[in-house]
């Protein structure tokens, strides 16, 4: 479904956002942007100013007057360019979403069961509540719920993943995407969403930028860029009256010209953050679906970058899912290559993948290889939840493992013992945080196996980069106090919640909110859902159930538990990429008061010559040098703001300092060479 490997400057796109940036020149288009608003009517203005000056032979250049105002139409139209740029890579998603989906046929049922009698409608006339059966080979018309049947799904038109997966009725993996094709078997499905409400038509609506509305951070940003545009405003509207007055009183110099107030309010209000804010919001989002995440909102990718305490599943999150079996420890007397041959005898008919991970040890350590089972003439005993143990009858022998309660029955059953030694080794690994396996032959027990949850490689580091951000990472798991308390340390979790429940997910999530937390968590069942609407970042699994993506904010279409940590980085490198062009932007405004104030003014005043430390060489030059560095700045940082700035896992000091330092300071100094280059450039090319 991504495209991760698009460049950042798609031709395609390019062209496209070169046309939308000419159409977003609509006054009420411009109206959003209150910085960009007033940028765009000092274009027009000027531009009739310099038509004015051109009929009636006005004693300002109309050359000058032009200049200013092709380089204000420069700023306005990048500025539009930016934000086309931002939603146009969102758009190419969702046309290639729009491409895949087609109206099909569905066979709706007249009872919910397998059998029963059908008719032939279009997907579009199904309902909610609606019944139909898909079958191998059908493209499942609309989004549901598995009532009844198991079946192999191909989900590549909406992961981008080839692999088919597994959907069945009555658990976690119950819920199917319209689109999707059905490669096996067959499936009675319920409707869930009426039409132009399927996941499909949600997520196109969610990837198209243009529709995406601003988080309360934009909002209160852009509430601070409007204050200070009016502030600037009114300070260059009384700068007029001032000038002509001053002039009048001093005898000397000529009053300020509309057109240099103009482009003084225009370099003093932020335009360069102003015309880049909308598209670094865009581009966070696009970046969330370019890790294969649909928000519902930008308010969920903002809300990422505040969290501060995560909740993460052991299983398949933290640790890899299944547990590994790790170590054979025999009991007094026996031989380690006869408990070897035993555990792996006693594991041939378990297809757990426990089972198998016993097989792999044996064979890999003990060079115990390949057997052929017919020669065996034995009798296997497939490993059961009921029993919970598995085996093998030969000739002479009955072999099984398993947990120790049930071995522990064989053997007496047998007429032997669980001796006192493999007593304290089973209890040994429990207290590491490992699942103790006994193994018997008969009545005699020969040793245990140590199953062990692996911890994911780099985790802890993951972990520790969470930990000095000054984010609280919490796992989540059904195992007992003792065995969560040894994965948590072994993977560095900061605290963690045994024998979870739905209720006590709850009451945990509650519980940091009302200290004044932000709280992200993962989830696919039915049973996480109170837990996923709680969450202030709530990632849904697409694999899980209707009930845990409608609870949450986020949909992993990968079904990743991990991506939780991805999409926590995603959010905060949105919120530093913001304030990152924000420090920029308001730090680079104050060379060009160097530059434009004693271009205005000095005439009046010449001791204001002495700010013109850049020693620009005339007036028009300054003021030309100061509205065309501000508006090429725009075009510089588009690639940064679409990109985002380096994702660094630093405490909040540190990047306070960080951003004061790089872009702060880089603000304040960039311009003056900048403006002074392109001074040269104006006076050399005798263009001033």
């Amino acid at each position: 479904m991504t495209s991760k490997s698009r460049s950042l400057f798609d031709p395609h796109i390019v062209k496209q956002a070169l046309l939308d940036s000419i159409r977003k020149l609509n006054p009420m288009r411009q109206l959003r942007n209150p910085v960009m608003f007033i940028v765009f009517i000092g274009s027009i203005l000027t531009t009739g100013l310099g038509m004015h000056a051109l009929s009636t032979g006005s004693s300002e250049s109309p050359a000058f007057i032009f200049g200013v105002s092709a380089w204000l139409w420069f700023t306005v139209v990048f500025a539009n360019f930016a934000e086309a740029m931002a939603e146009g890579r969102g758009k190419a998603q969702a046309d290639s979403l729009r491409s895949s989906r087609r109206d099909v046929t569905a066979r709706k049922l007249s009872e919910p069961r397998h059998g029963a009698q059908w008719q032939t409608i279009g997907a579009s006339q199904l309902r909610r509540e609606d019944v139909v059966i898909v079958e191998a080979g059908d493209m499942v018309p609309t989004d549901g719920e598995v009532i009844e049947g198991v079946a192999s799904v191909n989900e590549s038109a909406i992961t981008g993943e080839s692999a088919p997966v597994i959907r069945e009725s009555g658990g976690d993996r119950s819920s199917v995407t319209g689109g999707t094709v059905v490669l096996s078997d067959w499936l009675i499905v319920r409707v869930t969403a009426n039409p132009g409400e399927t996941f499909l038509d949600r997520m196109i609506s969610l990837i198209e930028g243009a529709k995406r509305q601003k988080t309360p951070n934009e909002i209160a940003l852009d509430i601070l860029l409007a204050a200070m545009t009016i502030i600037f405003l009114i300070v260059c509207v009384t700068l007029m009256p001032f000038s002509v007055y001053s002039v009048a009183a001093a005898g000397q110099g000529s009053p300020v010209t509309v057109t240099v107030l103009v482009a003084l309010l225009v370099c003093l209000i932020p335009t360069t953050i102003g015309g880049l804010l909308s598209a670094i919001g865009i581009a966070g989002m696009d970046r969330m679906i370019q890790a294969n995440v649909i928000a519902t909102s930008g308010r969920a990718v903002e809300a990422a970058g505040d969290v501060d305490v995560l909740l993460l599943d052991k299983t398949g999150t933290i640790t890899l899912g299944n547990r590994q079996a790790v170590e054979l420890i025999p009991a007094p007397g026996v031989d380690i290559l006869a408990l070897a041959d035993a555990a792996q005898l006693a594991s041939l008919a378990d297809e757990t993948p426990e089972g198998r991970s016993i097989v792999v040890l044996a064979k890999e350590k003990y060079a115990l290889r390949g057997r052929n089972i017919n020669e065996l003439h034995a009798t296997f005993i497939a490993f059961s939840a009921q029993t919970r143990l598995s085996g093998v009858d030969l000739e002479d022998r009955r072999v099984r493992k398993g947990a120790t309660d049930a071995i522990e029955n064989f053997v007496r059953e047998s007429g032997g013992g669980l001796p006192a030694e493999v007593r304290r080794t089973v209890e040994d690994i429990s207290k590491r945080g490992g699942t103790p396996l006994v193994v018997a032959d008969g009545k005699r027990t020969l040793g245990t196996i140590y199953l062990k949850d692996i911890v994911k490689g780099g985790m802890k580091e993951r972990f520790g980069e969470l930990r000095r951000m000054g984010i609280k990472t919490i796992m989540i798991t059904g195992d007992n106090p003792l065995t969560a308390a040894a994965i948590a340390a072994e993977a560095g979790v900061d605290d963690f919640l045994a024998q979870a429940t739905p209720e006590a997910k709850l009451k945990l999530i509650r519980e940091h909110q009302a200290g004044g937390r932000l709280v992200a968590m993962t989830g696919d069942g039915t049973n996480d859902a109170p837990a996923l609407a709680q969450a202030d970042v709530a990632v849904a699994m697409n694999s899980g159930t209707q009930a845990a993506k409608e609870a949450g904010n986020m949909v992993d279409l990968d079904s990743n538990p991990t991506k939780l940590i991805e999409v926590v980085e995603i959010g905060k490198q949105l919120l530093m990429t913001r304030g990152a062009l924000t420090t920029f932007s308001l730090a680079n405004d104050v060379a060009k008061y160097f530059a434009i104030i004693p271009a205005a003014f000095a005439s009046t005043y010449p001791v204001l010559s002495r700010l013109n430390v850049m020693h620009l060489a005339t007036p028009a030059s300054a003021i030309l040098s100061a509205v065309i560095f501000n508006a090429i700045i725009i075009v510089i940082l588009i690639p940064l703001a679409l990109r985002g700035v380096k994702y660094r896992a630093v405490g909040a000091d540190r990047l306070l300092r960080d951003n004061l330092l790089i872009y702060g300071l880089g603000g304040l100094i960039v311009p003056f060479p900048g403006i002074k280059l392109i001074d040269l450039l104006l006076v050399s090319m005798g263009l001033t």
